[in-house]
């Protein structure tokens, strides 16, 4: 089986034929929000289709803008078994906002852990060390998706027991393929973040998770069949989890 653990769905010019085309494919997809608005009309896209899931999130990039939705965010979150896009972004542009990104995220994180926990996909572009302190305490179990923080922050995440969302856009780079080599094979999940990754120029949609798993093969020195299978029963043991 496919398994996608982060794409936006409802971000794709044509929503509904992909989302269509994920159920002929039988592959499962956690579409992630980037606003509590987006949950009504990216829910839609499920309707049918029990393999994907929908995530309540409120994106660090817009946290500024959309700071006044967190009432929003509460009122959807009995709904939500999942919550993503969520997270801090420190990088040239959003760092500025730095003050109202952890406003938004510590109330998220203080109403999933009043909530009883979720299975989250984090952001955390530049900030992994903040997102990993601001994760202490807090029930559920944290994704980080499309890691890219320090060999050191590596450790505290895994230390968090912190998974990891990879995908072919981050083993095209020699650092994503080393952060990956360090990190244990039964923390990963794959992931395409499509429509905003691209993959040798073309933006990635949710059935091209399946270009990860040469990938994770020649990392692990296995099979692209005994890779996929990895992340198959990895995927079953983080649903046991939740």
């Amino acid at each position: 089986m496919i398994i996608d653990m982060h794409c936006h769905l409802d971000l794709y010019p044509d929503p509904y034929a992909v989302a269509k085309k994920c159920e002929e494919k039988g592959l499962y997809a956690l579409s992630v929000t980037t606003t509590p608005k987006a949950w009504n009309g990216t829910l839609n896209l499920t309707e049918g289709n029990d393999r994907i899931k929908t995530a309540l999130g409120l994106h660090p990039q817009l946290a500024h803008q959309r700071i006044q939705e967190l009432e929003l965010f509460d009122s959807l979150l009995p709904q939500a078994k999942y919550v993503g896009e969520i997270g801090l972004d420190g990088g040239k542009g959003f760092k500025e906002h730095w003050s109202q990104q952890l406003q938004v995220f510590r109330h998220i994180l203080k109403s999933i852990n009043t909530a009883g926990g979720r299975i989250m996909s984090i952001h955390s572009r530049a900030s992994a060390s903040t997102v990993l302190l601001e994760l202490t305490g807090v029930s559920g179990v944290p994704i980080l998706h499309w890691f890219t923080g320090t060999k050191t922050e590596l450790k505290q995440a895994l230390d968090r027991d912190c998974w990891f969302s990879v995908g072919p856009a981050m083993l095209q780079t020699k650092r994503g393929k080393e952060l990956v080599s360090l990190i244990p094979r039964n923390r990963i999940l794959t992931e395409s973040d499509g429509p905003f990754a691209k993959f040798n120029g073309k933006e990635l949609m949710p059935w091209d998770v399946g270009l990860t798993f040469s990938g994770l093969a020649q990392i692990w020195s296995v099979s692209n069949d005994e890779a996929q299978y990895q992340i198959y029963s990895n995927f079953l043991k983080l649903l046991s989890i939740n």
